[in-house]
């Protein structure tokens, strides 16, 4: 049995709260005010697709998937009149460098630049076709920080996880929407959570529990049939998969040394406060 899907998943549980930090605290918030930006989702969906470009909304309602497309329109192009993406993203990384200083726990002697290294190494193992957020993140140039180079490197991966597990979603023939129904469906995460947070009416989210359950995948209390329950798996086992190359590039010590190094720091995350869990991301408590 190949193990590099379980590693991946372990890989991405040890990182995601680290990466997490850009949406919890404080720091990038202010910096997307400075800027001129006039609400939080703006500067979420700026700040995220900066570095492809001035997106409109169109694009990044496809790449991010999850969103309501009328949610990303209230944002986008309108981001664009205030700063420039390179603004968005320089700033950006500054508040998410100051952001870690202030959370992340002391480091061992090394630490933090020997998990930089690993994970750049993992990075430089991703493959890009039909990746486009991922793609877009690698060519960021590295903080000079090791902190700052373990978040941009953090964030590529997951952008590469994410978008492999569009890549399963919209194989398994489910829209955006549908996505987000089958994971509150799985009882990991409450609608009060994500509806709110992606945008969708109570008319949305009704047509697309239709849909699923017309399909099968649903029961009368919008919980995962069977076959729903399948259907998700294979998702999610797809996503497992299609975010196998950088495990195998660093190979099981390697990801083994990663998660050792950045489960603590995730941990420390959670357990101050810094990252919330549950939360809408999914980012967990390795």
């Amino acid at each position: 049995m190949d193990p590099s899907p379980t590693l991946a998943r372990r890989f991405w549980e040890a990182l995601e709260p680290v990466h997490s930090v850009v949406y919890f605290t404080p720091e990038p918030a202010e910096a997307a005010r400075a800027l001129g930006l006039p609400a939080w989702w703006t500067g979420y969906f700026a700040g995220r697709a900066a570095p492809l470009g001035a997106l409109d909304a169109p694009a990044v309602t496809a790449m991010f998937y999850g969103f309501a497309p009328g949610m990303v329109s209230r944002a986008l192009p309108d981001a664009w009149s205030y700063a420039s993406p390179a603004d968005v993203l320089g700033t950006r990384l500054e508040a998410v460098q100051a952001a870690l200083k202030r959370t992340l726990p002391p480091a061992g002697p090394g630490g933090l630049e020997r998990l930089a290294v690993l994970l750049e190494r993992a990075v430089g193992a991703c493959r890009y076709e039909g990746r486009p957020l991922a793609a877009g993140w690698s060519r960021v140039r590295p903080p000079s920080d090791a902190a700052g180079r373990v978040w941009l490197a953090a964030t590529v991966l997951r952008e590469h996880r994410g978008d492999g597990h569009v890549i399963a979603a919209v194989h398994a023939g489910l829209r955006g929407l549908d996505a987000v129904l089958t994971h509150v469906a799985t009882g990991a995460v409450t609608r009060e959570l994500l509806q709110g947070s992606r945008g969708w009416t109570d008319d949305e989210w009704e047509d697309s529990r239709r849909r699923l359950a017309a399909r099968g995948l649903l029961d009368r209390t919008s919980r995962l049939t069977r076959t729903g329950g399948e259907l998700r798996r294979m998702v999610e086992d797809a996503t497992d998969r299609l975010a196998a190359d950088p495990v195998v590039a660093l190979g099981e010590s390697g990801i083994e040394e990663v998660i050792g190094l950045a489960a603590p720091l995730s941990r420390h995350l959670v357990d101050t406060g810094v990252v919330p869990v549950p939360n809408p991301i999914g980012a967990p408590r390795p």
